[in-house]
């Protein structure tokens, strides 16, 4: 948690935009640990002061998402508006499946099978629910797993305080026969209508269409060539929907980054500090996009995910990518668990000050992420 911080406090005064974690559990091999990111985020944001802070993301089946909205939305206000919410759909059985059994979820890898449908069905209800959770000042919700109130027919009936919230609290809680017909979350959000939402996604065009219908960030832990395909259908759909963007808005790229003195220092970093988590957790989950045969270290190489090098080679890979698509945001992974915390922001400084002027900077468009569509 220590190290956790002292990343964060230097990637605020390199300028980062933000910094998170991914929510994973049971992580016995040592991997990742990042249950719990409200507690991780509010401990981050006690020890600093402009970054953005957020995760990548909630796994929405493996939660109740109410909960979620009302911890999204004191960590919102706690920030100050400094405050993203990223959401995922889970992919690993190991806890996906035991945390998500309240709903039926099991965990996806977007194979486009009956439990992908399933997975995808109630990450959208859950998601569908938070948003109502953030936005409106009372609420009533009927979904396939869902029901707000409950039961949702009736409404609460025989609540012993329905006097008083039908005289004081929010607007059509209570109906005429004193029955409790909708609830209010609160409080709302810090920012309106809602933090900006991001989406992890793997390969799934229909996850681009879906963020593209609603506003939402996409990112991408694919290659160039994919995640500019994924861009353009992005761009195409938000226009079918009437909200029309720049290509490369609200895409972000993610990649494993090292920046050495030299090609021969890239490899013994990259065998050093990724070839273990790559070979042995990442290729185990996507085979296709991480093969892994004797040849580790190309095979890292060749999944298009891991750029770096020298500066000079780093800035032409990242330029390269960002030449066919101007992407709004890039998202880069260490493994600082198996990297040494002061090498790691040695490498966050060259990032920020040799190889990100290369593809416009630091500084994006606009201060925080334009505001999202869905619920306005």
């Amino acid at each position: 948690m220590r190290d956790w911080a002292k990343i964060a406090k230097a990637a605020e005064d390199l300028g980062y935009w933000g910094i998170a974690g991914i929510e994973h559990h049971f992580h016995s091999e040592g991997y990742e640990v990042a249950p719990a990111p409200g507690v991780v985020n509010a401990w981050l944001g006690a020890q600093t002061s402009r970054i953005n802070i957020g995760t990548n993301g909630y796994p929405l089946g493996t939660h109740d998402a109410i909960r979620v909205a009302e911890e999204c939305a004191v960590l919102d206000h706690m920030l100050e508006g400094r405050f993203w919410a990223g959401v995922s759909r889970g992919y690993q059985s190991r806890w996906t499946d035991v945390l998500g059994q309240h709903l039926g979820v099991q965990a996806t890898l977007s194979d486009g099978g009956a439990v992908d449908q399933a997975n995808r069905d109630i990450f959208e209800e859950q998601l569908d629910l938070m948003l109502k959770a953030w936005t409106e000042d009372s609420f009533d919700f009927k979904g396939s797993r869902v029901q707000v109130p409950f039961p949702y027919d009736t409404g609460i009936v025989g609540y012993p305080g329905v006097d008083v919230t039908a005289r004081m609290g929010a607007l059509d809680e209570v109906d005429e026969h004193g029955a409790i017909r909708k609830i209010s979350v609160t409080p709302p959000p810090y920012q309106r209508p809602h933090p900006p939402v991001f989406v992890a996604s793997s390969s799934s065009e229909e996850s681009i269409r879906y963020c593209a219908r609603n506003g939402f960030v996409v990112c991408s832990f694919s290659p160039a060539s994919i995640t500019s395909k994924f861009a353009q259908i992005y761009a195409d759909e938000a226009a079918k929907a009437g909200h029309p963007v720049p290509l490369g808005a609200n895409q972000a790229p993610v990649r494993w980054p090292h920046i050495t003195d030299s090609a021969a220092a890239y490899d013994k970093a990259l065998m050093d500090y990724d070839a273990d988590i790559f070979e042995n957790f990442y290729a185990k989950f996507f085979k296709k996009k991480m093969p892994v045969g004797a040849d580790v270290l190309q095979g890292m190489k060749d999944s298009g995910l891991f750029l770096g090098g020298t500066v000079d080679q780093a800035k032409a890979q990242f330029a390269a990518e960002w030449e066919q698509v101007p992407y709004e945001y890039s998202v880069l992974i260490w493994h600082w668990a198996q990297q040494p915390v002061d090498d790691l922001i040695r490498e966050m400084e060259l990032m920020a000050t040799k190889v990100y002027p290369e593809i416009g900077g630091l500084a994006g468009p606009e201060e925080r992420p334009r505001a999202q569509w869905a619920t306005t």
